[in-house]
C-alpha cells in the first residue's frame, strides 16, 4: 500500500514539474504557480480555490461573459463548473511569459479545455490564453484570465 501511495506522489510530481514547461525556476516559476494552481482548482470542480487565486478586483472572459471581481468569478465559475463545464479541466501548456515589472507577469497558454474522457481539448475548445499574474504580499494571484478560440 505504502509504496503505491508513493508512486502516485511521484506522478503526481513529476505531471505538475511538467506543467512550467520552460518556466520551471525562480520568479519565472513563481509567477506561473498562480496559473497552475487555477488550473488544479477547475480540474478539482472547485469553484471557491478557483475565485481565491483571483485578486479581489480580478477578471475572468469565459466564453462571452466577463466577470470582474472574485465574487462574480466565484458565482459564475460555481454555476459553470456545477454545468457546462462539469468533468472538466483546462490543458495548458505556457508558451511565452514576460514581466511588466517585479510584482507583474504577463503568460501565454495554448490548450483549452478537455472533457473528462479526452487526452486534450477537442479541436472545438482549443485556445489560446492570456494571464496576468500580479504578486502581492508575496504571493502570486491571477489578475485576469482571457482565452481566444484557436479554431
Amino acid at each position: 500500500m505504502m509504496a503505491t501511495d508513493a508512486a502516485s506522489l511521484v506522478a503526481q510530481a513529476k505531471e505538475w514539474a511538467g506543467s512550467y514547461g520552460p518556466f520551471p525556476n525562480g520568479e519565472e516559476g513563481a509567477a506561473l504557480s498562480a496559473v497552475l494552481r487555477a488550473r488544479a482548482a477547475w480540474a478539482d470542480g472547485d469553484a471557491d480555490a478557483l475565485a481565491d487565486v483571483f485578486v479581489e478586483n480580478g477578471s475572468l472572459l469565459l466564453g462571452d461573459d466577463q466577470y470582474t471581481s472574485r465574487e462574480e468569478i466565484r458565482t459564475a465559475m460555481t454555476e459553470a463548473l456545477a454545468g457546462p463545464y462539469k468533468d472538466t479541466r483546462l490543458s495548458e501548456e505556457p508558451l511565452d511569459m514576460r514581466f511588466l515589472g517585479d510584482d507583474t507577469a504577463v503568460v501565454v497558454t495554448e490548450g483549452g479545455v478537455a472533457r473528462a474522457d479526452e487526452e486534450a481539448p477537442g479541436e472545438k475548445y482549443r485556445t489560446r490564453t492570456v494571464w496576468i499574474s500580479v504578486r502581492r504580499n508575496g504571493d502570486w494571484k491571477l489578475f485576469s484570465y482571457q482565452s481566444s478560440p484557436l479554431a
